[in-house]
């Protein structure tokens, strides 16, 4: 593990002070990196990053946000779904009509204790997203 990752699980563990501490932690890491990954699967859709002027004249855009409670072993996390003005935008990583993870949870907590951020493992995702 990195000095760098290292100082940042002892600042976070200086916070953690019982096992439900550590759980919301981790719900928080997982509930972050979905929600990363959503906006980088409608920047592939749209073609364009969010904010970017590229958007405002290609005929559809972002439209705001929908609710989306996914269940993981770390409890339930309420996740914003980004959607697009012509309704085609279909997440990969949980699809439109999921609510269970089933083990992803786990894979994301693995890779981040492995030294990765959450800007890395959003890329690995979105890479095995697009082998599937």
């Amino acid at each position: 593990m990195q000095s760098a990752q290292k100082e940042a699980l002892k600042e976070l563990a200086k916070e953690c002070h019982s096992v439900e501490d550590i759980q919301e932690k981790l719900r928080e890491l997982f509930k972050e990196t979905l929600q990363q990954v959503f906006e980088a699967e409608m920047d592939e859709h749209l073609g364009y990053k969010k904010h970017d002027n590229t958007g405002d004249k290609i005929g559809n855009s972002r439209n705001g946000y929908s609710s989306k409670t996914i269940k993981s072993r770390f409890g339930a996390s309420n996740v914003k779904i980004p959607r697009d003005r012509n309704g085609e935008f279909e997440p990969e990583i949980i699809k439109k009509h999921e609510t269970a993870v089933n083990g992803l949870e786990e894979q994301i907590i693995a890779v981040y204790a492995k030294g990765m951020s959450t800007r890395d493992i959003e890329d690995q995702l979105w890479k095995w997203m697009k082998c599937r």
